[in-house]
């Protein structure tokens, strides 16, 4: 009986990278070193249950591109995290930051978890611990690895993990910087939560207003009749 093959993210990511770089005169070696990740941090830590039993966490922060610092990505907590989706969502963050000049390098990270499963004092303690490991690797820092929110955490986790870089590091006069994402009263900026949805609005409407291609889906120009539906 054969194995069942995981789908890889970070497969998928390095084909259109391939296919992309097949249009160009690069060397094999740069573009080889260009797909890889520079740094790959898995690690796990306990959560102690309310009934004394402990669950195991696993923790993931990918570095993909150190081209640039700080590198740039959020943190996801979902049931289905692994590493290969890990990478290959860091990896889209260096290549999205450099399609638009953005000084950044790629980065992501993310705890395996469901986190409508846990309350909220279960997450503090699972953000805090997160962030504590990244702190001993330095793997956080606004010069270094700068996270945000991604799917399952808000600006509320991003206050935490903030409130834990500067219990380690008092001496650092910008720790604040250590993520994006921030709630309003903890330097936060203001729009950031609905940046995302924006974004997403403002790429539709633009890929509509393309008369050739409308033509071509024998649509008409404009969102005016139209419908759209977005995942992610």
């Amino acid at each position: 009986m054969n194995a069942k093959v995981e789908y890889s993210l970070f497969d998928d990511v390095n084909k259109v990278v391939d296919d992309a770089a097949s249009h160009m005169d690069i060397h094999p070696g740069l573009l080889e070193q260009i797909k890889l990740c520079n740094s790959i941090y898995k690690f796990s830590f306990p959560l102690k249950n309310g009934d004394g039993t402990y669950t195991v966490l696993l923790g993931y922060r990918v570095q993909h591109s150190h081209h640039k610092l700080p590198v740039k990505g959020g943190i996801r907590y979902s049931s289905f995290v692994n590493e290969e989706e890990v990478k290959g969502l860091a990896a889209l963050m260096t290549y999205k930051c450099a399609l638009v000049n953005i000084p950044y390098g790629g980065a992501k990270g993310g705890v395996r978890i469901d986190p409508k499963k846990y309350t909220v004092d279960q997450l503090e303690k699972i953000t805090r611990r997160y962030t504590s490991e990244l702190i001993k690797k330095k793997f956080i820092g606004p010069a270094i690895d700068v996270p945000a929110p991604d799917y399952g955490t808000s600006s509320r986790e991003m206050a935490w993990i903030v409130d834990t870089f500067e219990a380690f590091n008092p001496d650092v006069i910008n720790a604040k910087g250590c993520v994006t994402g921030k709630p309003l009263s903890q330097h936060g900026i203001e729009g950031r939560t609905e940046a995302t949805g924006m974004g997403v609005f403002i790429g539709i409407r633009e890929a509509v207003s393309v008369k050739e291609d409308m033509n071509a889906l024998g649509l008409k120009v404009g969102l005016k009749g139209k419908k759209s539906l977005s995942k992610g």
